[in-house]
């Protein structure tokens, strides 16, 4: 059986980034934790900590963290049905991955609904739609909205619905760069505003609907701000794509407007968690397909 004093110091270090810091945690002096987690990894035979600044889990050790976790929350259900019998047992926190869009719309929702009816706390991991799942595959979460439909190994995936995206721009900027239409040629010199490296939504769009000039590289910006990308696209810094649910506001006061309104682009959305963690998961899962149904388009 492991040792689970071992794994809470694990899971703090992981947690803080430092072994002083999860000892204050943990209230203990950090010799005691460096001594519990160089016990487990005797146990277990590897190494589960990557000393630095931050301090890292290996995947093991990442494993070994959401395995904590799940205990915590089983604790926690315990103690809800049960108070007298885990009278002290910390609150449990959960890791997941999420997109931005899905963060600004319909994901708050869902994370609304879960807390309203629970003490569990919330860490949110935010990565672009198409890397949530590697996050999950290397145990750094318990759980990812994602756009990745094929099947990650040991997860169970949920199909929530598309989220419609609109290419869009201010009227100023679209009178500036596409007078003659939005065509291979325009798109090649106009401005793209792009959410950080990893955000590919712009290309696909233009790679989908023939619009891509061969060896083109169209200047862009970079803004990671949801709040950001929207209002540089509204003062006219360049066009960009915008979760339709988004920028309902702004396409009917006409400080965005489309493209073209008949080329949308619809990114598939996944619920997707450890196998293992579906019963401890279940009413979480509940709140996020419920809000998914309500926010979403159907598939």
């Amino acid at each position: 059986m492991l040792d689970y004093a071992g794994l809470e110091a694990l899971a703090a270090v992981v947690r803080e980034g430092s072994f002083e810091r999860a000892a204050r945690r943990l209230h203990v002096t950090s010799s005691a934790v460096s001594q519990r987690i160089k016990q487990l990894e005797e146990r277990v035979g590897q190494v589960l900590i990557l000393r630095g600044t931050p301090c890292t889990g290996t995947e093991a050790g990442r494993r070994l963290c959401l395995h904590v976790e799940q205990v915590a929350l089983l604790e926690n259900e315990l103690r809800r049905s049960n108070p007298d019998l885990l009278p002290d047992s910390h609150i449990p926190t959960l890791k997941l991955a999420v997109n931005a869009d899905s963060l600004s719309t319909w994901f708050m929702e869902a994370m609304a609904d879960f807390t309203a009816g629970s003490n569990e706390l919330l860490d949110l991991r935010i990565d672009d739609q198409d890397h949530t799942a590697q996050r999950l595959r290397e145990g750094e979460v318990i759980g990812a909205i994602t756009a990745t439909g094929t099947t990650i190994a040991g997860c169970n995936t949920w199909p929530l619905g598309t989220m419609r995206y609109v290419a869009a721009a201010s009227p100023g900027f679209v009178e500036r760069h596409f007078a003659n239409g939005v065509t291979p040629a325009s798109l090649a010199h106009a401005p793209i505003m792009t959410y950080d490296r990893k955000d590919r939504l712009q290309d696909n769009w233009m790679h989908m609907h023939g619009l891509s000039a061969p060896r083109a590289a169209p200047p862009r910006h970079f803004i990671p701000s949801n709040y950001g990308y929207v209002r540089a696209c509204e003062v006219g810094m360049g066009w960009g794509m915008h979760p339709t649910v988004l920028i309902e506001d702004q396409l009917r006061r006409g400080t965005l407007v489309a493209l073209d309104e008949n080329k949308p682009l619809d990114v598939p959305m996944y619920w997707a968690h450890p196998r293992s963690a579906q019963v401890t998961l279940e009413r979480l899962t509940s709140c996020v397909m419920a809000a998914a149904k309500r926010w979403l388009e159907p598939v």
